[in-house]
């Protein structure tokens, strides 16, 4: 069953606009499904080309000028260009075409920003639209569902996370081997193959090191201590992660106020599921020792998918003082902040005294009872 992608209807909005339409997101998130779904509802023949295919790649090698790249697209309006981060100069390509051709719709999809992105930024610039595809969110997946589906579902989320090859199996075993699959094939594919990366191990490490301290202000130096490697390397690696849609980081909120600068940052992943694979525990949350952050990690990967995802006008952060006054999470909605307050269970805290004195700020808790009410704002 298709499950409509929350970013599809600004995707259809930027067709035949005069700009290439590119989407990035990880492997395994659904980005072939959705853009062939859009291409079938253009209700015309549409050109689909696969660069992961070998013939296709050598193809586009090949084609060193405009004609004989309109050539090798064949006569379609429409064309897509599937994980066109495979292709070297790629943006050059995609621009001569623009340019020559502005009559073609692009639709381009790319597995690892750093590839796609770095190739495109500047032979683009003004001549592309760029959208975001991640694991299913809670709208996407629940937007009809009532209460009691949500609630019963809500533990699977947690512990296999939700990509869409994992979601859709019936079976724990079977998602337990799934997203294990992800995590060990997939994500660390781009990493690696980017500035050919030998360490797979070290990549590994550094991820089980960054899974256990979700929810936890994240120093650099120590993870370097951690595994063995300079603060420099592991700087390196974590942006790499982020570029591959593995892991995100966010900064803490100073504001105006001396007592809560802070230089370091919290790191979540993308997908639970994908962090439990990565410390190879997916354990029920009744004997999880880890279930608190796992809830904390849920929440921000939400509202990070729909900040990100669908182009809403906030910002992320957490705040802490030197005083040990923290919130979870910030968000900046245009100079209004919300500090939530994420807890799955137990007792509430009380709102920071010093974050009160923030003008328009408030304070919200969310937790199992009122998160689709907090989350699907």
């Amino acid at each position: 069953m298709y499950i409509q992608r929350e970013v599809e209807s600004a995707i259809k909005k930027s067709l035949f606009k005069g700009k290439i339409v590119i989407v990035y997101g990880a492997r395994q998130v659904g980005k072939t499904t959705l853009v062939k779904k859009m291409a079938e509802s253009f209700g015309r023949p549409y050109g689909y080309l696969n660069c992961d295919e070998l013939d296709i790649l050598s193809q586009f090698q090949r084609a060193g000028n405009s004609v004989a790249l309109r050539q090798m697209l064949g006569q379609n309006q429409l064309i897509v260009i599937d994980e066109a981060q495979r292709v070297k100069n790629i943006g050059l390509k995609l621009k001569l075409l623009i340019d020559n051709y502005p009559e073609i719709q692009l639709l381009v999809t790319g597995s690892s920003s750093f590839d796609l992105a770095n190739e495109v930024s500047e032979p683009l610039t003004g001549r592309s639209e760029e959208f975001w595809l991640f694991p299913f969110s809670v709208r996407e997946l629940w937007k009809e569902s009532d209460r009691i589906t949500r609630e019963r579902q809500l533990e699977k989320w947690l512990i296999y996370g939700s990509y869409p090859g994992v979601w859709n199996l019936t079976s724990e075993e079977e998602r337990a081997v799934k997203v294990k699959q992800l995590a060990a094939n997939y994500l660390y594919k781009d990493v690696i193959k980017f500035n050919e990366i030998k360490n797979s191990e070290l990549v590994l490490k550094l991820l089980q090191a960054l899974a256990l301290q979700i929810g936890n202000e994240v120093s650099y130096n120590e993870l370097a201590k951690t595994i063995e490697v300079s603060k420099q390397t592991v700087a390196s690696y974590v942006e790499l992660l982020e570029k591959a849609f593995v892991i995100f980081a966010i900064r803490p909120f100073s504001g105006n106020m001396r007592q809560a600068l802070n230089k370091k940052r919290k790191i979540y992943f993308l997908d639970v599921g994908i962090r439990n694979a990565i410390i190879n525990n997916l354990n029920p949350m009744s004997i999880r020792d880890d279930g608190g952050r796992l809830w904390e990690n849920f929440v921000v990967a939400e509202k990070y998918k729909q900040q990100l995802g669908l182009g809403y006008k906030t910002n992320l952060y957490f705040w802490r003082t030197y005083q040990g006054q923290e919130v979870d999470l910030v968000e900046d909605i245009g100079g209004k902040l919300i500090g939530w307050e994420i807890k799955l269970k137990g007792k509430r805290n009380k709102q920071p005294k010093d974050w009160g004195t923030y003008e328009n700020s408030s304070w919200k808790v969310v937790d199992k009872e009122n998160f689709w009410e907090s989350v699907n704002f």
